[in-house]
């Protein structure tokens, strides 16, 4: 094992004198080539091209010297620390940190980030990183080869974002530009690049949120499933506040899905789902409901793409959804869902013989089907005197893979 690593990051400055000493003992360094042609690293010292980190810390565990790794921006954030770090490899690091390229790229725009998003897109998490964009109004993307701006742009389709591409940063050859999401893929840019991905800003709810960095998941109202009230009341046979917490609980929306809310109603579903973090497109063929469904996402300040039409024609065009809640439209709309696989699907049936239909559908799609009846009653506790009561059949598929 080397008896000494050192990770220095690099962002375009001058080292630092602990840098600078580091590479000064070092017998291994490795890193990219434009940082193993820095003048600073020693000519005897064994050189590693950085391509991956796993093959290079097998190396440097082997190797009997001083070992250093160059990269670029802060390595401790989505950098090689966490896996030289790695119990296969036992390593223990000093660090040099640097500016993060993230911190670099909201700089050059000009821009605060602390309340910023950041992901990484490889071509395996490019999906969900678009998902995140989708639903959060201020993104920056640390972008990969085949996971860059232009495929960011081309999956973001029908959602307008505006693009800071930001490449090769610290370097001679920095550009910075500003294009719409619908044209970054006219275009071809360099890697590395960070993308900054922002849309427009809603309305944010009550509170404080500059405590904590990312979207505050504790602003706007205590408690999910929240009472028609707070949706302009009046809501459909699918939207009582006990089978929607229980759809939300079945389906468990969170950061980087994308969820589909199929007759949406109030947007009461939309909203919630939204305010767990998650990229949600609401469809309802009513002008009313999309009205509603927009005004809640305004009251909560969350992004919603909201599509009018009729299920399931409609649904043809939209990009795979991760889970998905069928409101309204039956056997033949859960059907249709259902041939585009997502992981989880919920919906619900006024009648026994309506819940089997479906339950059947879901089962031949291979799907693992549940069923609950979910009843609301609701009583005067002045007079313990019952006011209301209602019953819908719950039903939930997952699929077993996944």
């Amino acid at each position: 094992m080397a008896d000494r690593v050192t990770v220095i990051g690099w962002d375009g400055s001058p080292l630092t004198d602990a840098a600078r000493s580091a590479l000064a003992a070092a017998t291994l360094v490795a890193g990219a080539a434009h940082h193993l042609a820095l003048p600073e690293v020693p000519p005897a010292a064994e050189r590693i091209r950085l391509g991956s980190v796993g093959l290079a810390a097998r190396r440097i565990t082997g190797h009997r010297g001083t070992a250093v790794v160059l990269a670029d921006g802060d390595p401790g954030f989505f950098g090689v620390v966490r896996t030289l770090r790695a119990p296969e490899f036992g390593l223990e690091v000093e660090v040099v940190p640097a500016v993060s390229a993230v911190a670099a790229a909201f700089a050059r725009a000009g821009m605060p980030w602390d309340d910023a998003e950041v992901v990484v897109a490889h071509r395996r998490t490019l999906r969900r990183a678009v998902n995140v964009c989708r639903a959060h109004p201020k993104v920056a993307v640390l972008t990969s080869p085949g996971a860059g701006p232009a495929e960011l742009g081309l999956l973001m389709e029908g959602v307008h974002r505006t693009f800071v591409i930001c490449e090769e940063l610290g370097t001679d050859r920095e550009r910075v530009s500003v294009v719409t999401s619908d044209k970054a893929a006219d275009h071809t840019w360099r890697d590395p690049n960070v993308v900054i991905v922002i849309g427009p800003a809603a309305a944010a709810p009550a509170g404080d949120g500059s405590w904590i960095t990312g979207r505050d998941p504790a602003t706007g109202p205590r408690g999910w499933a929240l009472p028609a009230e707070e949706y302009g009341g009046g809501l459909g046979e699918g939207e009582g506040e006990l089978l929607r917490a229980a759809q939300l609980a079945r389906l468990g929306p969170r950061t980087g899905d994308l969820v589909w809310d199929i007759g949406c109603g109030s947007g009461a579903f939309a909203a919630e789902a939204a305010r767990a973090g998650a990229a949600v497109i609401a469809v309802d063929r009513s002008l009313e409901a999309c009205a509603r469904t927009d005004a809640a996402g305004r009251r909560f300040g969350v992004q919603l793409k909201i599509v009018r039409g009729d299920a399931p024609q409609v649904l043809e065009n939209l990009p795979e959804p991760d889970v998905v809640r069928v409101g309204g439209g039956g056997a033949a709309v859960v059907s249709a869902v259902a041939d585009r696989r997502p992981e989880r699907i919920v919906t619900h049936a006024m009648t026994r013989d309506a819940a089997e239909r479906v339950g059947r559908d879901l089962t031949e799609h291979g799907y693992h089907v549940t069923c609950a009846l979910v009843q609301s009653l609701e009583l005067d506790t002045r007079a313990w005197t019952e006011t209301e009561r209602s019953v819908a059949f719950l039903l939930s598929g997952v699929l077993p893979d996944r």
